[in-house]
């Protein structure tokens, strides 16, 4: 067990707080080990996001030690201290039952071992302690040497590891992505070996821990572990679907190449990377051969179906699975300098303004990640700045309301509250979009009053338009 003074070097990135609560515990006879991921972090240079303490200490003696404490798990040791302005978890040294739930121990037994504690963790770059009285590294699985070479390796037996709690599989892989480590051979071979106990695992603790690894500095390396332990079968399958299927001149990769890399390739924000991950999982169920290239006609409307299915199965919140969806639907637009001033208005209103951004960045992506294309999309650049241009003149160009409701075509048209009510607002809205000027009440009501009568007794229709946003992109 190689041990160092290391205190001093890191103490300044401790915060002073946290070390307080340490003192506390030292003070009144206990140990205080900074352990988890903020020692890994410090380790390997990073910021922690949390900052975790083992100490000898049971849960009623630490409850007696400080002032403020929330019982977080207090069955399996676990304490929250609040001081400083900050929560840090408590955790009593133990040794752990079994996992019959393969989430948490059916028990624990306290121990005042730092070692022992340690052997029950998941990874060894995470199976360390730093002695916040003494500043001893205490390393009794190698997770220093593993933090150097930048390796994930399973605690003891990997398979026994995987099988208390089935998480891990997908938490190796994360790691993979998070930290841009590669994974021992033994523990990949658990991964494979056990990856069907992944569908014992709460669809809510997936989707958290699919997150982080989307968050991460290299997605695709977290995403291809996930194909190649199988673990991706179980979670996704249809993204599995798409190895192996080619697309055309504009791809270089298979789909599912191509998409890990644009993943990589959007930025880190939860909503554009998760659509970067679903954005063409419609193109093996799309793909067609026409004059020996292949199409996928609509990948763009039936893939935003399959990703609201997916989400949904998975359980990701409603606002974050929403906005995602949204951008798979509208990826796919086909910008030319021909688009009219009514066009880019189409755009932005079939977007919506909030939603621009992000669905630019992930087009940027997607084209990145096509292997064949160099530089930003054709086009992308004149359309943003026309996009903001008319943003800009929003009152003039972009009327948030027509200057007549419900109400005004009802009293117009005699009508009784309907659908009809809404289809012949949406006529009046497509025509404001292809001439501002007309949003005037004197102007709408000869509109409806003169579209009307042209209608006779049929129900109205929306102009027939060759919308050029409706166009698909072949290199998208």
């Amino acid at each position: 067990m190689p041990d160092g003074h290391l205190l001093g070097a890191w103490e300044e990135r401790v915060p002073a707080a946290l070390r307080a609560v340490a003192a506390t515990l030292t003070a009144a006879g206990h140990s205080a080990y900074l352990v988890g991921g903020s020692l890994r972090d410090l380790l390997s240079g990073r910021e922690p996001a949390d900052w975790d303490l083992a100490t000898s200490a049971h849960p009623a003696e630490v409850r007696r030690l400080f002032a403020r404490v929330i019982p977080t798990g207090e069955k399996h040791g676990t304490m929250t201290v609040l001081a400083g302005g900050a929560a840090y978890e408590v955790t009593t040294l133990r040794a752990d039952g079994v996992y019959s739930d393969m989430r948490r121990p059916d028990s624990v037994e306290f121990t005042d071992s730092i070692a022992r504690d340690l052997s029950r963790r998941d990874f060894t770059v995470n199976a360390l302690a730093l002695d916040l009285a003494t500043g001893e590294l205490i390393d009794p699985t190698g997770g220093v040497r593993d933090l150097a070479a930048h390796i994930v390796r399973a605690v003891g037996d990997p398979a026994q590891r995987f099988a208390e709690d089935a998480l891990r599989l997908l938490r190796a892989a994360r790691f993979a992505a998070q930290l841009g480590y590669s994974i021992e051979p033994a523990t990949r071979a658990a991964m494979g070996a056990r990856a069907s106990l992944i569908t014992r695992v709460a669809a809510e603790r997936i989707a958290k821990e699919l997150r982080l690894l989307l968050a991460g500095e290299r997605p695709s390396r977290g995403l291809q572990v996930l194909a190649g332990s199988g673990l991706l079968t179980h979670l996704v399958p249809e993204l599995m679907g798409g190895v192996g299927v080619t697309q055309n001149r504009f791809h270089r990769y298979d789909v599912f190449t191509h998409t890990v890399f644009t993943v990589d390739r959007a930025p880190a924000r939860p909503a554009v990377r998760l659509a970067a991950l679903l954005h063409d999982v419609a193109k093996p169920a799309t793909r067609e051969l026409r004059g020996g290239e292949a199409t996928f006609y609509d990948h763009d409307k039936v893939g935003a179906e399959m990703a609201d299915d997916i989400l949904r199965r998975l359980r990701f919140p409603n606002a974050e699975r929403a906005a995602a969806v949204h951008l798979v639907r509208h990826h796919l637009f086909l910008y030319t300098a021909e688009w009219s001033n009514a066009a880019v208005r189409r755009f932005i209103r079939r977007v919506g303004e909030e939603a621009i951004p992000d669905l630019f960045a992930l087009r940027v992506a997607d084209s990145a990640a096509s292997g064949r294309l160099a530089g930003e999309p054709a086009g992308l650049a004149e359309l943003a700045a026309r996009v903001a241009a008319m943003l800009a003149t929003r009152e003039e160009e972009l009327p948030p309301r027509l200057a007549l409701d419900g109400a005004d075509v009802m009293a117009a048209l005699g009508l009784d509250p309907g659908p009809d009510v809404g289809k012949w607002l949406a006529v009046l809205a497509e025509a404001v979009l292809d001439d501002p000027r007309f949003n005037t009440r004197e102007q709408l009501l000869a509109l409806l009053l003169e579209a009307a009568r042209g209608a006779g007794d049929a129900s109205p229709r929306s102009p027939d338009r060759s919308d050029p946003v409706d166009r698909g992109d072949p290199s998208c």
